[in-house]
């Protein structure tokens, strides 16, 4: 978001720029408009939406996009289930404007205040082993190139380029359009469950099998999981929701207010830590309900933190959360936010960090008054001796030469960014460490 005075920061305050100007274009053709004047002036220009990246992939040096007006449904084709939404529109704003199609989103993260392009281009993705992150789901797209025309890509249309353009960290150009494949509608039955630690780790494979959707917490310092394990069930089937108080008492008391204060309390005093965590894993996470999809699959978070993410091979995931345990205990750390796994079927995009694999997260993060680093870079160096890559969206320290060691087709992707945007129209300091200059 950009405060008075000009300068743009991101919800995890972990990035922050004031770029020469800042633009809000209201249609695609004021977009093109935009990234002409900037090429004419010589001048780098990136769009953000939500600013809910904890990376600078979105910093604009020097034109700003806001695409907050850039919203909304364009085209529906019912018959086949897709979508074609204007890049800014909201995850969160989605369902509504899929409902009278009967069609709702495969799957989706477990935070929907971002953009579709901003979660698509940073490789967004929730959890299920038989379900692929949000930019598989992407069957087309419409950007502005560097030399400020229009590029249509779909499966009629420079179908080749789709696998890099779904996923393309804002370095090939600017989305202004995205087109969906959508399923039918559905519910889902959810069942939130504590279980021994070590239980669910000896069984993590076979639970993550049997489910259509399969993820859990850890909080430090405790012995327990907090399990989410989800089935999904026709439009028709029978809703039972959370009642209000108790999601109320869960989401928002507990999960945002009480922990937000306790958050800040851990900062001057971090041995509070390890007490809360145990009061925490007794007072929520067991609970079973039935809703619509989206209201299953997200949730509101509004305690402010950073995060790392990586994904390693699914394979991995036991030894790689192991050796994390490990590190905390023996560092005597106190950590206070969960520790947070899920798992992503395998894809083609060219930067998915699921490519070619299927993949498990571990995702950790920290309060946003506490500073990260250490806990992070000493979680980083796990994850990369189990084969991991990171999150594009979340902090990490990896360069260009150190991805192209993780990704078949990075080179080809560095490639294609010569041929779209030779002149770096759509470089910033992030993209230039993590795809070179």
């Amino acid at each position: 978001m950009t405060r008075p005075g000009g300068t743009w920061q991101n919800w995890g305050r972990s990035a922050a720029i004031r770029p020469i100007r800042v633009e809000r274009p209201r249609s695609p053709e004021g977009v093109q408009r935009a990234v002409r004047a900037a090429a004419a002036q010589n001048l780098r220009v990136k769009a953000v939406g939500a600013g809910h990246s904890f990376t600078g992939v979105a910093v604009a040096p020097d034109v700003l996009l806001e695409l907050d007006d850039l919203q909304g449904l364009v085209s529906a084709d019912e018959a086949r289930g897709r979508v074609t939404l204007l890049a800014g529109t909201r995850l969160h704003r989605i369902p509504a404007l899929l409902a009278p199609y009967g069609l709702a989103m495969e799957n989706l993260g477990d935070i929907d205040r971002q953009s579709i392009s901003g979660a698509i281009s940073t490789g967004t993705h929730g959890t299920g082993a038989g379900f692929r992150g949000i930019a598989a789901q992407v069957v087309g797209v419409t950007l502005i190139t560097a030399a400020g025309e229009f590029l249509r890509v779909d499966e009629t249309q420079n179908a080749e380029l789709l696998p890099a353009l779904a996923l393309g960290l804002g370095a090939l150009g600017i989305l202004v359009e995205v087109t969906l494949q959508c399923v039918p509608a559905f519910v889902m039955h959810a069942v939130d469950a504590p279980a021994p630690l070590d239980e669910v780790l000896d069984s993590v494979h076979e639970r993550v099998g049997a489910a259509d959707h399969f993820e859990f917490y850890w909080f430090p310092h405790t012995d327990v999981a907090l399990t989410k394990t989800t089935e999904r069930l026709p439009e028709s089937a029978v809703r039972r929701p959370l009642p209000k108080v108790g999601k109320w008492i869960d989401e928002t008391l507990l999960s945002n207010g009480v922990y937000r204060a306790v958050c800040a309390a851990g900062v001057v005093v971090p041995a509070i830590t390890p007490s809360f965590s145990r009061l925490a894993v007794k007072l929520t996470g067991d609970r079973e309900y039935t809703d619509l999809s989206h209201r299953v699959l997200t949730q509101s978070r509004t305690v402010r933190f950073r995060e790392m993410e990586y994904a390693v091979p699914q394979d991995q995931v036991v030894p790689v959360f192991r050796a994390v345990q490990a590190l905390i205990a023996q560092r005597g750390w106190r950590i206070e936010f969960p520790i947070e796994v899920r798992f992503a079927a395998a894809d083609d995009r060219w930067l998915s960090t699921a490519h070619g694999r299927e993949s498990a997260y571990i995702a950790v993060h920290r309060y946003w008054r506490h500073d990260p680093r250490e806990y992070f870079d000493a979680v980083e160096a796990i994850c990369l001796a189990h084969g991991g890559r990171p999150h594009w969206g979340k902090l990490h320290s990896l360069d260009a030469e150190q991805l192209r060691e993780r990704y078949p087709r990075f080179d080809d992707f560095l490639a294609l960014r010569d041929r779209l945007d030779p002149e770096r129209r759509f470089s910033n300091r992030y993209l230039e460490r993590v795809l070179g200059a």
